[in-house]
């Protein structure tokens, strides 16, 4: 399917969610082309594997095999890092955060926010933390960038 068409990525994850839907969120993740087969076990990843490949051809879609990892212990998706210890955050998506340039506008906090934002459930009490970015993306607040707003960034 050409995804320069504007609906057809919406349209394709549509139609891979209605054909892997007994086994989403079971072991299978789907998220616009890329599909993710976990397992407890690699004699159950085994039996998932098949389960997912054979659904697939059974639909007339086919996995392009060069793109594909099989027996995998750890996987970085979509920005997280995904193992048998649990689900941790990508480093390099860390070091995006880490090297991000202070920053000097309300959209450059609302960026900030939003990249950071995303592993708030990594970070405890993210939203104590963020606080004094936040209040500066509101529209009656002046930008004034404090010790406060520093140490929070």
């Amino acid at each position: 399917m050409p995804f320069g068409l504007m609906n057809a990525p919406a349209i394709f994850m549509d139609l891979m969610h209605r054909v892997l839907r007994p086994y989403l969120d079971r072991y299978v993740i789907v998220f616009s082309n890329d599909i993710l087969i976990y397992s407890k076990t690699r004699v159950e990843h085994e039996r998932h594997r098949i389960y997912i490949l054979s659904t697939l051809r059974e639909h007339i879609l086919y996995a392009k095999f060069s793109k594909c990892a099989f027996w995998l212990s750890e996987v970085k998706f979509l920005g997280h890092v995904i193992s048998g210890q649990g689900i941790s955050v990508d480093g390099d998506k860390i070091r995006a955060i880490i090297d991000w340039k202070t920053p000097e506008s309300v959209s450059d906090i609302q960026s900030f926010l939003g990249l950071t934002g995303y592993y708030r459930r990594f970070v405890q009490d993210f939203s104590m933390i963020a606080a004094p970015l936040t209040r500066l993306t509101k529209k009656d607040v002046r930008f004034e960038w404090s010790h406060e707003c520093e140490d929070a960034f």
